[in-house]
């Protein structure tokens, strides 16, 4: 990640660049996507509009305000984004909605400084909620994995379905199907989860697993990871409009940097990590097991495909301390077709590879060194 000379990295409120009046505070480009969008979105997205700073904490509600600039929506078909995180220039921080204003004093980024993508249509206005109503063949499952919750459930469809659709975090033909191939899916996994589990979302997009997780599960605290800018600012948004702040916190950055922490905040980790269509099971690893406690699970929800990725990648995930993946299926006899998830145990700690110190000749003097004798 190349860090912004200006700004230095936080977590949270009380560092310097929170106390900048607003004029003051320099412009943060946002940052390519580490690991592409959870199912419903996927590829590096391009670079955001100047503008956003690095967030400050806050309490005070916000009003929802959104760009009405798309960011390539996609379905859950689409292959997802593989190969090395780029780096960015956006600091992690934990973010707050209030604190992603720009400097003149609006409420989020203006859509005029927003590149336009010329390809992805751009809704005339809001869809409908009804394009999201709850289909009723789906009313038992969903009442068997929301229960009580299922009315914030619904909230949360209708989130994604308008101003998602508008953000361009939902590609507009997803919405008749959101239930069926999004909302039931992601709370499935619940089952996996144990009782009052700590839980991290790489890659959190739109919200989906992790926001589904916390409505479903009211007894588990999460953590939505997300580098975008737009995204971020999307997710805290739904949380204060979903009542969720108190399990729920949202962080703009790489998994990457979550794992490590910087020199005032530690790393961040927790009893499960999950993740939705991120990458392949070996890059997966190699993201989110850092962020799971020893004995913790990663869980990643995936497709048909699932048995080829442990066959394939059952190596790579050892080496870096997994255990043997295992392919469940979730929510059989509920939704048709079960939600699949590779689950992977953390059995060892791996640290850093260590850089090889220069092989010394015989004479005690470092080879190709300025001293080298000629």
């Amino acid at each position: 990640m190349r860090p912004d000379p200006t700004v230095d990295p936080i977590f949270s409120a009380g560092g310097d660049a929170a106390a900048l009046p607003p004029s003051e505070l320099p412009p943060t480009p946002v940052d390519p996507t580490f690991s592409g969008e959870a199912e419903d979105a996927v590829g590096p997205e391009p670079a955001g509009a100047p503008g956003a700073v690095p967030p400050a904490f806050s309490t005070e509600p916000v009003p929802l305000a959104f760009s009405t600039e798309p960011e390539s929506p996609v379905g859950p078909d689409e292959p997802a984004t593989e190969g090395p995180a780029p780096a960015g220039s956006v600091d992690p921080v934990f973010a707050e909605p209030d604190t992603l204003a720009d400097p003149a004093g609006s409420s989020f980024v203006d859509s005029a400084d927003l590149p336009v993508d010329t390809g992805t249509p751009v809704p005339a206005e809001r869809p409908a909620p009804a394009d999201v109503t709850l289909p009723p063949e789906l009313a038992e499952a969903a009442r068997v994995l929301f229960g009580d919750r299922l009315e914030l459930a619904a909230a949360y469809a209708e989130l994604l379905a308008t101003e998602g659709v508008v953000r361009g975090l939902i590609g507009p033909r997803e919405t008749p199907r959101l239930w069926e191939r999004h909302l039931l899916n992601c709370a499935a996994m619940a089952e996996r989860i144990p009782e009052g589990a700590s839980v991290i979302d790489v890659g959190s997009g739109a919200g989906l697993p992790g926001l589904v997780l916390a409505i479903a599960r009211p007894d588990l605290t999460v953590t939505l990871v997300e580098p975008l800018a737009r995204r971020t600012a999307f997710l805290i948004e739904a949380v204060e409009q979903l009542g969720l702040t108190r399990m729920v916190r949202v962080f703009r950055g790489r998994a990457e940097e979550a794992a490590v922490g910087t020199r005032d905040k530690p790393a961040l980790s927790a009893d499960v990590v999950t993740a939705r269509a991120v990458a392949a099971l070996d890059k997966l690893a190699a993201w989110c097991l850092p962020l799971t406690v020893g004995g913790g699970r990663l869980i990643a929800l995936k497709g048909a495909s699932a048995a080829e990725e442990i066959a394939e990648h059952g190596a790579a995930v050892a080496r870096l301390g997994g255990g043997e993946p295992e392919l469940h299926r979730c929510g059989v006899d509920v939704i048709d077709p079960p939600a699949t998830v590779i689950e992977v145990v953390r059995e060892r700690v791996i640290g850093p590879a260590r850089k090889k110190a220069p092989k010394r000749s015989r004479g005690g003097r470092r080879r190709g060194g300025r001293d080298r004798e000629r």
